[in-house]
């Protein structure tokens, strides 16, 4: 690649035409891989980790990732969620090699250094030594020595956690529309996780985050929801920003009976058969109307590294896990809620099948990011153009035919890294 090893941020600019361009630089640049770790993911953001549900005993744990950082989130013995990062405080090593499990104490296997549930040091072996020789000095203090620790706040079930213990709190961070759309869709109510999948893509983990901030091509890379009539492009659609511009929210009711794909075939190239009645398994698009608000989809983006979502009746979250500056881990969370009748989980579980790597709608968007990344390899000094519905990145209803939401990730990613 024709990137430097060091990024000095003072010799980066910007393309000045603002964020209607984006330099492909900022996907093919292991400096700025580095410098994000920083600055985003261990700077002044909160980050999703896990959920409620996933320690329901004390004692529970699960290892995640924040950026490309290994870290544990457990739950102690008075029911206090916990997180620190996965390394020994003594030479580095993994504490908790498993994903998930339940334990009185961590314990390093390398040398059996003991931490507790909350990442204090509890036990070191040899401490002072075996017959008067060795050990740590006589001013060693194990509270000196425990497990780096993150903050921790949660919502609804939905556990974040930040680096910066100076931070506003989470709700304030996240604003008044993303919170609400949230309150609407958890209500309180308990969550359940009904199944996991994951997948690795090759590609730099801002693509994805474009992705799914881009209104743009759902109807055109998704031909699944114009196809079977979840989404047309007369569809009522709203697309709403933060106060601070970092997270996104597309909503879209469910079509009218009304509606029909004309504008569609009228305004692309491709073309293509079906409908509902060419679906083998017709119940399979089936909309419960849970709240009798009619909106079918929510995309929910909360920056750095999480997309809430609900399409139909269902539910998944998803977690970025950067690994290199041109691999990340997409982490899939399914989920219901603890009172749903048997029908609902078994119907929430069916329409789990347009979400993940090989959902109906959601597996495009890993080879979109794959082969950008395969495009600009060679071409750091060159930019994206970015001008769909002009320069601006404010609220919008409508068909979802602009960019603003990119150039929003991209206003709030230049704040944080100071580019």
């Amino acid at each position: 690649m024709n990137a430097p090893s060091q990024l000095n941020v003072n010799n980066f600019n910007w393309p000045e035409e603002g964020l209607t361009r984006v330099p492909y630089r900022v996907f093919n640049d292991p400096a700025i891989h580095d410098l994000e770790q920083q600055r985003i993911f261990r700077g002044p953001t909160w980050s999703y980790a896990g959920l409620d549900a996933e320690l329901p005993n004390k004692g529970d744990y699960i290892t995640t990732f924040i950026g490309d950082t290994p870290v544990v989130v457990s739950r102690d013995q008075q029911d206090k969620v916990h997180a620190f990062v996965n390394r020994c405080a003594h030479r580095g090593a993994l504490v908790c090699r498993q994903l998930n499990g339940n334990t009185d104490v961590h314990t390093c296997v390398y040398h059996q250094w003991a931490f507790d549930l909350s990442g204090d040091l509890v036990g070191v072996p040899f401490r002072r030594g075996l017959a008067g020789k060795g050990g740590y000095p006589e001013d060693f203090d194990m509270a000196d020595h425990g497990l780096q620790k993150l903050r921790v706040s949660t919502l609804h079930g939905l556990i974040y956690v930040t680096f910066d213990f100076d931070l506003e709190p989470l709700e304030d961070y996240l604003g008044k529309t993303m919170v609400g759309n949230l309150d609407r869709c958890l209500e309180g109510r308990q969550l359940e996780v009904l199944g996991y999948s994951r997948q690795y893509i090759n590609s730099n983990w801002k693509l994805y985050g474009e992705n799914t901030r881009d209104s743009y091509h759902a109807m055109l890379l998704h031909l699944f929801y114009p196809t079977f009539g979840i989404a047309t492009p007369a569809t009522k659609t709203t697309i709403e920003m933060s106060e601070e511009r970092y997270h996104n929210l597309f909503t879209v009711w469910r079509p009218s009976s009304n509606e029909n794909l004309d504008t569609y075939k009228e305004n692309t190239t491709r073309s293509f058969k079906g409908g509902k009645e060419a679906l083998q398994a017709p119940e399979f698009l089936r909309f419960i109307n849970e709240r009798d608000d009619d909106i079918a989809i929510t995309i929910e983006s909360l920056f750095p590294n999480s997309v809430f979502q609900h399409i139909q009746n269902g539910f998944a979250i998803r977690q970025i896990r950067p690994k290199k500056i041109d691999e990340f881990e997409l982490h899939w969370t399914y989920i219901g809620y603890t009172d749903d009748s048997p029908e609902m989980r078994k119907h929430r579980l069916l329409q789990a099948n347009m979400l993940g790597p090989a959902g109906l709608i959601a597996m495009e968007d890993a080879e979109a990011g794959e082969i950008i990344q395969k495009g600009i390899i060679r071409d750091a000094d060159q930019t994206s153009f970015v001008e769909m519905g002009g320069d601006g990145y404010g609220d919008l209803e409508g068909s979802g035919t602009d960019e603003n939401s990119i150039r929003v990730f991209w206003k709030g990613y230049r704040k944080l890294m100071g580019i």
